[in-house]
């Protein structure tokens, strides 16, 4: 959960590699994932999909007890809102949801209005979606 995401867990982050355009996201969930290598894309397991990920800098050491990396990867599930816009989280958005415009490396990012359920994202406005109120 962002929440739980501590600065210091994510200090050896090099950079983000986005997989989709985030402008067009209003929110992305994030999570902490225990990875076999610092860089590259890694195996996605939940449902939905991967929006992005961690890489790591050389700097950063594996975990003694099991020789992994944490890293983090950002995903969304197949009722989130951009592919249910009137669904669970028309309003409001999940725990573990951060406004991905406000991630960078080494930053947890925050919720914002635009992740909690307004105003809408452009991809929203174009397709001429409304949210109920």
């Amino acid at each position: 959960m962002s929440s739980l995401i501590t600065e210091d867990e994510i200090s050896h982050e090099a950079d983000l590699v986005w997989l989709e355009d985030i402008d067009h996201l209003d929110y992305v969930r994030q999570s902490l994932d225990r990875l076999p290598t610092r860089r590259g894309k890694p195996a996605y397991h939940r449902d939905g999909r991967m929006v992005g990920y961690a890489l790591l800098a050389s700097s950063a050491k594996p975990s003694r007890s099991s020789g992994t990396f944490r890293r983090r990867v950002f995903w969304l599930l197949p009722h989130d809102r951009d592919s249910a816009p009137e669904g669970l989280y028309a309003i409001g958005a999940p725990a573990e949801a951060v406004d991905p415009r406000t991630l960078a490396a080494g930053a947890k990012g925050y919720k914002t209005e635009r992740s909690e359920g307004g105003p809408p994202s452009s991809a929203m406005q174009e397709l001429g979606i409304e949210r109920p109120l």
